[in-house]
């Protein structure tokens, strides 16, 4: 039996992505039809309230290279990455954004790479033109903090822009935790990663889909998904802060027994209150965000649901629910 698995797919999360999507599947069909490869490009509409769905429609009736997944809502770029990931057949997976910041001209290499024996040929940004300082500086704090704190080390500079071999690809379907960073999920399963640096262009139109706020969250959900060491730190100021009680304790008996200067100031009281109830919230908010997250795991709801599927040579899906 002949398998109908393409060589190459090349996933495409979309949310209102209108203003560059014609430019961008325009880029990628013509760098993808200059490798020898059999190749399928996946868009994600990832619950786009503008008109990408229309346009991927309109894409898909004139290209049968294109198969089109629309998710009920906007689940959020990690997770209509990992709904492209479920749904490739491929022997090798891409995954590439739709503003353009990512060149598609990179994917070549990162396909003789692969072909050279690399099962991750992950992108490093050497330049990344277009964007703030503010920007720049945040992403490189984003980064040595995950690689402070977190139990894996992500390549500064390396974002979701990658290839990824079809063992790899199955190795990340078995993980279905709900706060997901791919990016970090991708070191964590080995393999033979290659890095391949590139310079990144600035954003063809829109506006970023990762603010300040995101990235924050993004950067807990690493922190938080791939480490204990929040717990751990909690457990070692605990243990700081009863050693200076148990040592003003002394003090303060010291004086009372031993000496005439023992009437109580309440500064001091004040001061310690102030200080151990503070911790107190810093460290009922750590152990929360860990038990905020076992809660969300136990209700096993799935990662996305599916509206409908089309193009390709697959039959239209139309208000199809699909969980993983």
């Amino acid at each position: 039996m002949i398998s109908s698995r393409r060589e190459l797919c090349v996933i495409v999360p979309c949310y209102d992505e209108e203003a560059v999507l014609a430019h961008t599947h325009a880029r990628l069909v013509e760098v993808l039809e200059r490798t020898s490869v059999d190749f399928e490009i996946l868009y994600v509409d990832d619950g786009s309230r503008d008109r990408t769905a229309l346009l991927l429609k309109e894409i898909a009736d004139t290209c049968m290279r294109v198969r089109v997944l629309r998710l009920s809502r906007n689940f959020g770029h990690q997770i209509a990455v990992t709904a492209g990931l479920d749904h490739a057949d491929a022997d090798a997976v891409v995954v590439i954004d739709a503003d353009l910041q990512d060149p598609p001209e990179v994917i070549p290499e990162m396909l003789a790479r692969w072909k050279e024996g690399a099962e991750v040929v992950y992108g490093v940004r050497r330049t990344r033109n277009g964007e703030s300082a503010f920007k720049l500086r945040s992403a490189r704090v984003f980064y040595r903090l995950i690689n402070r704190l977190s139990e894996v080390s992500i390549p500064l500079e390396a974002g979701d822009f990658r290839l990824m071999d079809r063992k790899v690809v199955l190795a990340l379907r078995q993980m279905r935790e709900r706060h997901r960073l791919l990016r970090a999920m991708t070191t964590w399963v080995g393999f033979r990663q290659v890095a391949l640096p590139y310079d990144r262009a600035a954003r063809f139109a829109g506006t970023s889909k990762y603010p300040l706020r995101k990235m924050l969250a993004l950067a807990v959900d690493g922190v938080v998904s791939f480490s204990t060491v929040p717990l751990r730190v909690v457990t070692f100021v605990g243990l700081g802060v009863s050693l200076l009680s148990v040592l003003g304790i002394v003090y303060a008996i010291t004086l009372r027994l031993l000496t005439d200067n023992w009437v109580p100031g309440w500064t001091l009281i004040f001061i310690s209150l102030m200080f151990i109830g503070g911790l107190q919230f810093i460290f009922l908010g750590i152990v929360g965000e860990y038990v905020g997250r076992i809660y969300s795991e136990t209700k096993q709801r799935p990662l996305f649901l599916v509206l409908e599927t089309f193009g390709g040579a697959r039959e239209s899906e139309a208000l199809h629910a699909e969980s993983t």
